[in-house]
């Protein structure tokens, strides 16, 4: 028995990342098809071809999306932007969905700034108990002042879905920065902690010599 689960486990280990990227990819691929029913019937693939060939949709999307960001880039396209902004702006509960939704995709997708660019380490969510977290924003303003204290602001993301999360203001004294990158810190936390990234042993050894244990330090002899 102990053979077999050993030989299923490493054959499910082949097969489920390959079902769940071809499951997702179809999904993504799928939903971008719908962009088809933009165009007139009479212009869809189906209709010239006679048969439907997946994957049409796609690439419409991505024209579009350039499209898009080629209007929005030039003067013309940015106050037609601006002024469909504004008409959103009135709207009350399109205005904080529209706003918030916007927000995000600038901090996510921008090359500037520090938000998204660095991964922390924080106790949290007590002393002693340590969570992965991504910077987001280092001037906060009324909370600055209020706390008296040098913070910064980061998100805790939660496990396995990257996407939900808690907003934490932390002092920056408290924080440890980590040399793995985004990429790396997003598949620890969708696998749950067992994809760790490699850090160079060189590294390891340096950082030993200059901290020591925490029990070491603990059991140091106070002034």
């Amino acid at each position: 028995m102990k053979g077999f689960r050993r030989y299923f486990v490493a054959g499910l280990l082949v097969w489920l990342p390959l079902a769940v990227t071809f499951l997702l990819l179809r999904f993504v691929i799928g939903l971008m098809d719908n962009t088809l029913s933009l165009l007139p019937e009479q212009y869809r693939p189906e209709t010239l071809l006679g048969y439907d060939i997946p994957g049409f949709g796609l690439v419409l999307s991505v024209l579009v999306i350039f499209a898009t960001g080629v209007l929005a880039a030039n003067i013309v396209g940015r106050g037609m932007v601006g002024l469909w902004e504004s008409v959103l702006q009135r709207i009350p509960i399109v205005r904080s969905i529209y706003t918030a939704s916007k927000n995000f995709a600038e901090v996510v997708f921008s090359d500037s700034g520090q938000s998204f660019k660095k991964v922390l380490l924080i106790e949290y969510p007590r002393k002693g108990v340590y969570s992965l977290a991504f910077q987001t924003a280092t001037s906060l303003g009324e909370v600055q002042e209020r706390t008296g204290d040098d913070v910064i602001c980061c998100f805790v993301p939660t496990t396995p879905n990257p996407t939900s999360g808690y907003i934490i203001a932390i002092a920056k004294d408290e924080v440890i920065e980590l040399d793995m990158t985004v990429d790396q810190a997003l598949k620890m936390i969708i696998s749950l902690g067992v994809v760790v990234p490699t850090w160079p042993t060189d590294q390891v050894e340096e950082l030993t010599a200059e901290v020591p244990p925490k029990s070491s330090r603990e059991n140091a002899p106070k002034d």
